[in-house]
């Protein structure tokens, strides 16, 4: 089967009966784990070989950013916050690029030892700690250093052989809103997101195998339409102005920000009339099963980027990783980058317990 343009989250740490149903449905392209999928590191391997089992094609993805977004834990090395690449750049410029780009080398590496496929990373916003859902999840608010450390950390997961995703297009940094409990509004025009926010996705866009929009209303740019439904954002800017011809995947239908489109199937059909290849419905089985239901198949493959090329494009076995000599220098390094009490913050993809 090929891959279609949805998808979709699992309950548990199990595939169930319905589950192993939904998953042969040809609108389904892909699966996304999360925490609550994931208790240990044999479990994860068992879960992903029974998706694989159902359908091998499916794209298997993961939030693995580091921080506090890192859904697997157990097995795996534990990621400091991408900030902390800026701390360190401002003494040691050299070391903090060098050790980016060991980051997303050995986060990739991981990922793809289990049979994922990627993660939906690097965070391309440009913020320190003016919005409280981006936050340290960024690189700076500096656009050229995050530009510069991320180019970093995407030169290292490629080469590890896992497609990157930069998110959340054009930035949502410079917006107090969190996307997931309201709709964000910013005021500002497309000039001066341009001259700030927009810059990583510009100087990354050759390299970006995807990229995910936000749930943001910019007014000034399309006065109706957030990002993630908006034909002006997807196809007007991003695909005619700025060239870019990778994958677009929709941030999650569920989140509030995307609630001003009206039922699951109105939102996912919006998404990819604007210019998606793909729509992530989660944390609402109900709503993923009518979009699945209602989606019309003329829009299975109506975007314009290469599903396929988010597919692992090589992979290292665990005993591997663990022998090699850069794999262990890098989580050394990494280890001693963490924070103080890493583990302490929420994590503010995740309101509630919903996507826990």
């Amino acid at each position: 089967m090929t891959l279609g343009p949805v998808v979709l989250d699992l309950l548990g740490p199990t595939l169930t009966a319905e589950e192993e149903e939904l998953l042969l449905h040809p609108a389904v392209g892909g699966v996304i784990l999360f925490a609550r999928n994931i208790h240990s590191y044999s479990q994860l391997e068992t879960l992903v070989a029974s998706i694989r089992g159902i359908r091998p094609e499916l794209l298997i993805c993961v939030d693995q950013e580091g921080g506090r977004v890192q859904r697997c834990r157990d097995g795996f090395t534990r990621i400091p916050p991408m900030q902390q690449f800026d701390h360190l750049y401002q003494s040691e410029p050299e070391a903090a690029l060098s050790l980016a780009r060991e980051c997303g080398w050995v986060l990739a590496s991981e990922v793809l030892a289990i049979g994922m496929d990627c993660s939906f990373a690097p965070v391309l916003d440009v913020d320190d700690e003016f919005c409280s859902v981006i936050g340290d999840r960024a690189f700076s608010a500096d656009p050229d250093r995050v530009s510069l450390l991320a180019e970093a950390f995407v030169k290292g997961a490629r080469e590890a052989g896992m497609a990157v995703t930069g998110k959340h297009y054009p930035g949502h940094g410079s917006v107090r809103g969190d996307s997931h409990l309201e709709l964000p509004v910013d005021h500002r025009s497309l000039e001066e997101i341009q001259a700030k926010d927009l810059k990583p996705f510009v100087a990354l866009g050759d390299e970006l195998d995807a990229v995910m929009p936000a749930h943001i209303l910019f007014p000034q740019v399309d006065k109706d339409l957030a990002v993630g439904f908006s034909p002006v954002w997807l196809k007007g800017i991003l695909r005619d102005q700025l060239g870019y011809k990778g994958v677009v995947f929709s941030d999650d239908l569920t989140m509030a920000g995307a609630t001003q489109m009206g039922t699951y199937p109105e939102r996912a059909e919006s998404a990819l009339r604007a210019g998606c290849d793909m729509v992530l419905v989660c944390n609402n089985r109900e709503g993923a099963e009518a979009v699945l239901k209602a989606l019309s198949t003329d829009l299975y493959f109506a975007g314009a980027g290469d599903r396929q090329s988010m597919r692992a494009h090589k992979t290292v076995s665990r005993a591997e990783l663990e022998a090699s000599p850069r794999w262990r220098e890098a989580v050394t390094r990494l280890t001693a980058l963490l924070p103080v009490a890493s583990d302490m913050g929420r994590d503010p993809t995740s309101p509630g317990a919903v996507k826990a």
